[in-house]
């Protein structure tokens, strides 16, 4: 792993030691960031994106986002028990909203706070779609996402002197505001290409691995793009990768996401 902006043994050393390993997918990532100030902010923020929202409750449709989200949660948590790794969802509190907007969106925060747009609902059609949202989402928030961009950003504002402790706490504090802009803007925030192929694969398993039919991943996808022909591409495909190299991903990992759909109690 690469860490341009820092210099030395040291820096060495600290990127060794801050280097999660995300136990589904294997790949390693740099998180520098103390995940309980992330998961403080993010809460904060995520009560200011609501406020200065429309929130959805009580409809079918908001019932629908809350119990494909938790079911993909709790099969998250059934995994994570599985191999011993509990701890690393401790201080996650999940939450799934339905956000009145026309916009073919759903986003995550840090500590598994989602939300989901009305607008992308015609384009999930069903709750195996939906779950392709879901998955996705809850795998951002799982892989530590988050920390990796706050860390980037605080490596490449910062460089060395993360290394000497003297970053403040308001340092950290701006860098995550422009990662995760408050109220309505959250709403274009970008993950690297990386991490979306990270969540697109992590996210396919989770589903799958929840009772969801993974083979309804490739058709939402086309449905997505065929949503944003013509017109501005949606936030929520901006930063992933080609139609072409999501199909070719996804079909890679069928298989393996079909054997964990069958132990799910699935119908291949």
């Amino acid at each position: 792993m690469k860490v341009t902006h820092l210099l030395g043994m040291g820096a060495v050393a600290l990127t060794f030691a801050a280097c999660t390993t995300n136990p589904i997918t294997g790949r390693s990532s740099l998180q520098l960031a103390n995940n309980s100030e992330i998961l403080t902010m993010s809460s904060q923020e995520y009560r200011t994106t609501l406020s200065k929202g429309k929130v959805i409750s009580g409809t079918a449709d908001a019932k629908r986002v809350v119990s494909v989200g938790n079911r993909i949660k709790n099969a998250a948590e059934r995994y994570y028990q599985s191999i011993g790794r509990s701890a690393d969802l401790a201080n996650y509190s999940w939450e799934f909203n339905l956000l009145q907007s026309n916009e073919l969106n759903a986003w995550c925060m840090p500590g598994g706070k989602v939300a989901v747009y009305t607008g992308i609902l015609p384009v999930t059609k069903d709750d195996n779609g939906l779950a392709v949202v879901m998955g996705h989402e809850v795998s951002h928030a799982l892989a530590g996402h988050g920390n990796e961009r706050i860390s980037q950003a605080m490596v490449a504002q910062y460089g060395g002197a993360i290394l000497g402790g003297t970053i403040s706490n308001a340092q950290w504090a701006s860098v995550f505001q422009k990662v995760y802009p408050i109220g309505s803007q959250v709403a274009l925030l970008k993950y690297g290409r990386g991490q979306e192929s990270e969540a697109d694969k992590m996210g396919l398993y989770l589903m799958s691995m929840a009772g969801y039919d993974p083979r309804a991943a490739v058709p939402f996808w086309n449905r997505m793009e065929a949503a944003s022909s013509g017109s501005r591409q949606p936030e929520f495909l901006s930063t992933h990768p080609s139609p072409e190299t999501r199909i070719s991903d996804i079909n890679r990992d069928l298989p393996k996401a079909l054997e964990y759909y069958k132990a799910a109690g699935g119908k291949i």
